[in-house]
Order: structure tokens, then C-alpha cells, then sequence
């Protein structure tokens, strides 16, 4: 078998040493190439490579959710062929690790690295549906390239806490669960349109939904992770369906703080719920519009503002190490 190993010298949970380590235990039961990314970008040529050579078995992406999303955006340019394409494998170097996880993966760079060798001694795969985002035709985004993602998109409200973390992590401070909560009050404090929605979910053969002031996009559940906590916003998302939506009618101060409360008691069976949260199922297109210019986010990576964005579920995309 021949593999390459795509890492991430920035991951924030893996050292120089560790990644040595990996790299040896790998190359002990594989032919391997190792790859340090050097630019934003870097691990989508890698991935892209490995789909056009046709040399190249299982692509192993070491690092968080950011260097997989774009590894698999490079395996995935020219479409899903789960039969064709290399298998992926994720060992988790990032502060979340949100796919990894869902995955059932240990979230440990080490333990993971032994469960891959093992799934792979013992053929143990799955293949996983993903999520695909473009701008909309006839609109002022239709020339955004589509980009896919693993298990989660957000159009408005957490899109923006996701930028101003950004902002904050690129002026040195370090991610954590109290910075996001920070940027969260910031971002829900400056919401010019928390109480009155812009966004309207349009569904082929449904009456659109209007006035949504948030709204997320799951692929798999859990959305996200406090620490070891699961959180789950739309517990009946999963790999082997389409896409689930979330939406708020508005973000006042009881509503979020009700929904802040949800979340954080939310499990398999029970998410949010009341008046005021807007859940759709299984969808395998749908479209999000904005009166006004909303932040994008993409398996939390900013991906600036947006007008429209029109979604697609893919099952069986990508085959899986698991």
C-alpha cells in the first residue's frame, strides 16, 4: 500500500517529536510519503495530487478540522468516486477535532494513529456522505467556487464568532473554549439583526422559511465539542444521510440564552427545541438567502460574506479509515 501523510506543522496538539513518531509508525507498515504543509492551501494541492496520480492508495491527514477539510476538497475537485479516489484516514493534531471524533477516533494524536493500523489490518472502513457549498446561480455569489465540508456549515451568527476568532488567534492569543465564549458575547451584542431575521431557507417542493436570524448546517452529529462534552445541535444528523439544518427566528437574550442551555444538556435523542427553532431532515438541496451580506464558515474556517448559499448532500462520497 502506498500512502502519503498530509501534516500540519501548526496543529495545535502535536509537537515536532510526535509527528516523528507517527511518521516511523506509519512507515512501518506502509510505503509512505510525508508531506509538512508550508502554505495556506498546501494540504488541497496534496490532496489533488494524490486523486490525479492514481499512485496513491490512502491520503492520512494529520491535523485539525481545517488541514482535513482541505484535503478533502483536494481529493474531491473533480467529484466524488469513492471507488476511484484514495481512502482517507484522520489522525486528530487540531484544538477540536470535530470529524475525527464523530468518527469514533480517539482524540489523542497516538491512540489514533494505532487505530488506524489497525482498521487497516483489518479492512475496517466506512463510506461517509459530505456536504457541498456554492454560491447560488443568478445571484451576486454565483461565481463563489463550491467547497466542501465534513460536518458542518454557518451562515450568520456563528460564521461571525468563528471570524472574530479567527481575528483574535492571528493576533497571537490561543483557542480556547473562553475565547469562543467571548467572541460569542461580542458577536451576539453587535448583531444588528438578531431580532430580526435576513436569512430564508428555500427548499425544492416546500414554502420557504423567512426571517431566520441564525442558521447552521450539520453532516454528522455531534456539531461540536466543549472539551470531552458532545454537543449536539441537530442530533439526527449522520455520515450515511444528507444534510440537517438549524435555524433561529431570533437571537434576544431569553432565546439564546435558552438555546446556550439546550445545547449544553443536548444529547443523541434531543437538541433544541421550542417556537423559535426552525429543523429540517435529510435534505439533499436546499438554499440559504440573506437581505444582507452574512459570514460563511465551513468546518470552522471564515469564509467571508455571503448573500446566498446553495447547499448539496452527498451520500457516499469519500471511503473512510475507521
Amino acid at each position: 500500500m502506498r500512502a502519503l501523510l498530509v501534516a500540519n506543522p501548526a496543529a495545535t496538539t502535536t509537537s515536532a517529536r510526535t509527528r516523528d513518531v507517527l511518521i516511523h509508525a506509519l512507515a512501518s507498515e506502509m510505503k509512505l510519503d510525508a508531506v509538512t504543509t508550508e502554505y495556506r492551501g498546501h494540504a488541497w494541492d496534496l490532496g489533488r495530487q494524490a486523486a490525479e496520480g492514481g499512485e496513491v492508495d490512502l491520503v492520512v491527514a494529520l491535523g485539525g478540522d481545517g488541514t482535513v477539510n482541505e484535503v478533502v476538497n483536494g481529493l474531491l475537485h473533480e467529484g466524488p468516486d469513492p471507488e476511484r479516489l484514495p481512502r482517507l484516514a484522520v489522525v486528530p493534531g487540531g484544538s477540536t477535532n470535530v470529524f475525527a471524533r464523530a468518527l469514533g477516533l480517539p482524540n489523542d494524536a497516538v491512540e489514533s494513529t494505532g487505530a488506524l493500523l489497525q482498521a487497516l489490518r483489518e479492512g475496517s472502513e466506512r463510506t461517509v456522505g459530505l456536504g457541498l457549498a456554492a454560491g447560488t446561480p443568478g445571484t451576486a455569489d454565483e461565481s463563489v467556487p463550491a467547497r466542501w465540508f465534513t460536518f458542518c456549515a454557518g451562515f450568520g451568527f456563528d460564521a461571525g464568532v468563528i471570524g472574530r476568532v479567527e481575528q483574535q488567534r492571528e493576533r497571537g492569543r490561543k483557542s480556547t473554549h473562553a475565547l469562543y465564549l467571548r467572541q460569542a458575547l461580542r458577536q451576539f451584542f453587535d448583531d444588528e439583526h438578531r431580532r430580526n431575521g435576513t436569512i430564508t431557507l428555500e427548499r425544492p417542493g416546500e414554502d420557504p422559511v423567512a426571517d431566520l436570524a441564525m442558521s447552521i448546517v450539520c453532516n454528522t452529529s455531534p456539531w461540536t465539542f466543549l472539551g470531552n462534552r458532545p454537543v449536539y445541535a441537530l442530533p439526527g444528523a449522520s455520515f450515511d444521510d444528507a444534510l440537517d439544518v438549524l435555524g433561529l427566528r431570533r437571537l434576544s437574550t431569553v432565546g439564546v440564552t435558552r438555546l446556550a442551555t439546550q445545547l449544553l444538556t443536548s444529547s443523541p435523542e434531543r437538541g433544541p427545541h421550542g417556537k423559535q427553532v426552525v429543523s429540517a431532515r435529510d435534505l439533499t438541496a436546499f438554499t440559504l438567502h440573506s437581505k444582507v451580506p452574512l459570514p460563511l464558515q465551513m468546518d470552522g474556517d471564515h469564509l467571508g460574506l455571503r448573500t446566498s448559499v446553495t447547499f448539496t448532500g452527498v451520500r457516499r462520497a469519500l471511503r473512510v479509515i475507521v
